[in-house]
């Protein structure tokens, strides 16, 4: 099997195929969104140029933002799985609901806001269905707060092999999903002519030089925002050693000092203990030399009551 160098995953492709055939993309918005194509009489893409300010930003994201009967519609791919996802799809919708009224304007006339977001990778893993739709609903009855406030997710890994059953919302997704040449045939010959219609835009601005040209702009904001984050880590952790370092050394002081504290502790009740038991063998000694004292004493005594006794006897011989 051939492998496609570049898909509808990739953000330059995406963008400028969407960009020059906005009666596809009008298909797809019908499709992901079950509304009919014929009811559509407002359709603008407001975002259709890449400007090269854009470009040079960092973090750069390529979603097309468009006005959908009167509705503000912004749809993406993702193809990495990031922890802050869904916090990012919250504020993309918080920015667009937001900044649709004018300065003055009554907070009424701000528009429903769709976030639709098409991801390579499995976001919620309790739920078997592709399709994810998520709104602003009390906790207990699910009564719906606001309807201003949609997001869409299509979760790509979780479709089922080609299948001529297949809607036309499981075609669009498994034409995002397709990574091989024979996988763009098969879709291709299922007989839908937008499907057909697709394929051919696709191989057209695959092998176009404005996307080469975009797509060598992107690879080198992609290199600059992996050395920005790779930057940023080192960064975290120099921060972090040099942190760990000095809080060693403080806490490192802390132990030396409760060390010697604890030694010079540990000397004086050696050195009282130690002047205890000399005081008690000064006492012992003491009390021996009382001992010896009153000994010498009785002695002497008896030595003189001896004395006379012998000097009686003398005396009478």
């Amino acid at each position: 099997m051939s492998e496609l160098k570049y898909s509808l995953r990739t953000d330059a492709l995406f963008k400028i195929l969407f960009r020059k055939y906005q009666n596809l993309l009008k298909k797809l918005v019908s499709e992901l969104l079950e509304i009919e194509f014929d009811s559509i009489v407002e359709f603008v893409v407001l975002n259709p140029e890449i400007s090269p300010e854009e470009l040079e930003k960092k973090f750069c994201r390529l979603d097309i933002n468009m006005k959908v009967n009167g509705q503000l519609v912004d749809l993406e791919i993702q193809v990495m799985k990031t922890k802050s996802y869904i916090d990012r799809c919250l504020f993309y919708w918080a920015r667009q609901f937001s900044s649709a009224i004018a300065e003055g304007n009554n907070y009424s006339e701000l528009p429903r806001t769709i976030v639709i977001s098409i991801m390579d990778f499995i976001q919620f893993p309790n739920r078997e269905k592709v399709h994810s739709e998520y709104k602003c609903l009390e906790v207990e009855c699910l009564e719906p707060l606001t309807d201003k406030q949609v997001l869409h997710f299509f979760e790509l890994p979780k479709l089922s092999p080609l299948s001529s059953s297949d809607s036309g919302r499981d075609l669009w997704l498994k034409l995002f999903k397709a990574r091989t040449e024979e996988e763009l045939v098969q879709i291709d010959k299922m007989g839908v002519p937008e499907m057909s219609e697709a394929v051919k835009a696709y191989r057209q601005v695959a092998t176009s030089e404005e996307f080469k040209q975009l797509q060598r702009s992107l690879s080198k904001a992609g290199h600059d925002e992996a050395q920005a984050l790779f930057d940023a880590e080192q960064d975290g952790i120099e921060k972090g050693i040099k942190q760990g370092i000095e809080q060693g050394i403080k806490q490192g002081v802390k132990l030396e000092r409760g060390k010697w504290e604890s030694l010079v502790a540990e000397k004086d009740t050696t050195l009282e203990y130690q002047a205890k038991e000399i005081a008690e063998k000064d006492s012992a000694i003491a009390e021996k030399d009382s001992s010896i004292a009153e000994k010498d004493s009785a002695i002497a005594e008896k030595d003189e009551i001896i004395e006379k006794l012998m000097s009686q006897l003398e005396s009478k011989k």
